[in-house]
């Protein structure tokens, strides 16, 4: 007979490959609310990038922006990864779990996230030139999924409300939600993280 050393490999293993079968059949049952989610922040990037804002409102981002490279002067790569990590796993929890109420927080999160990245972008473009871009697209590609992933089942989380038994339905999205952030969300963030830290410290 095994001992109980000989089952835990065995176990975790059957764990790890369990959670992640969850994990992508609710994506898979959840797209529909992560393309919305996804549409929301694509087309106020493009309004942020496009549409002319006032000078003022421009120079306050940008102001804030010059406030986090402050804060972060003199951070070793790790201690910049680590606060890169720490500040997108709090806004993706929120943006999934605050999706509770009605789906307003994931809504205007991904509106707001949207627009801010178009202005970012366009200011990037004109003071820099277009070439400045690529920047944004090594940890944009795991990032980005990862916000996307919980905005979108945050907007799913808030139609418990539409089930007939709502108390189940709420456990349901709630665990299974639980399961993507941990095992799709957060290790995106990881290596996005770990990408974006590495530009910022190097380059």
């Amino acid at each position: 007979m095994k001992t109980k050393k000989e089952y835990l490999p065995d176990f975790i293993g059957n764990f790890i490959v369990k959670s992640y079968r969850i994990s992508f059949q609710y994506i898979k049952e959840s797209r529909k609310f992560i393309y919305f989610a996804t549409g929301i922040f694509l087309f106020f990037s493009l309004v942020g990038f496009f549409v002319p804002f006032p000078e003022s409102f421009k120079m306050e981002i940008l102001n804030y922006l010059i406030k986090l490279v402050n804060e972060t002067e003199g951070y070793s790569l790790m201690e910049m990864i680590l606060f890169l990590f720490n500040n997108n796993s709090i806004s993706s929890f929120f943006g999934l779990f605050l999706g509770f109420f009605f789906g307003i927080f994931p809504f205007f999160n991904a509106l707001i996230n949207g627009l801010l990245l178009g202005i970012v972008a366009n200011f990037s473009v004109s003071e820099v030139g277009v070439f400045s871009l690529w920047r944004l697209f090594p940890h944009g590609i795991f990032e980005l999924p990862a916000i996307f992933l919980s905005l979108g089942l945050g907007l799913k989380l808030s139609t418990f409300i539409l089930k007939e038994k709502k108390g189940e339905a709420l456990k349901e999205f709630l665990e299974k939600s639980l399961y993507v952030y941990f095992f799709v969300v957060l290790p995106l963030l990881v290596i996005a993280a770990i990408i974006e830290g590495i530009l910022i410290i190097y380059l």
